[in-house]
């Protein structure tokens, strides 16, 4: 039984050596001249414009969760999607009170403002 997963170990094995030999000569091999261009942050190609080290506003964090719950939602209507042929009347009933709490979680969050942006 464990040896149908023999190779999946060997291949898990291999990659872990792989990555630990790459930083191990990338740390040995590799030149260490730190300078003020290589030490400042990449912004796409672009000259960086203030501090990279500046505070975000909470809102983005908010937008961050609510899109992280939007698309686990999402994440769980594609298997019922597809098995609902066999989940029949069941499946649907219970994918319907997942659909209305969420939509019940969406008009309170919609009520407190979060959407906005102001």
């Amino acid at each position: 039984m464990l040896g149908a997963y023999l190779p999946i170990l060997v291949l898990v094995a291999i990659a872990v050596i792989f990555g630990l030999c790459s930083l191990v000569f990338s740390s040995l091999i590799g030149q260490k001249k730190p300078s003020a261009v290589k030490l400042s942050p990449y912004e796409c190609g672009c000259e960086p414009v203030g501090s990279a080290r500046e505070r975000f506003s909470v809102k983005f964090y908010i937008i961050a969760m609510l899109f992280i719950l939007f698309d686990i939602e999402a994440v769980f209507l594609y298997p019922w999607s597809v098995l609902y042929k066999r989940l029949g009347m069941f499946g649907l009933m219970e994918m319907g009170v997942f659909i209305v709490i969420l939509f019940v979680g969406y008009i309170y969050v919609w009520k407190k403002g979060a959407l906005e942006w102001e």
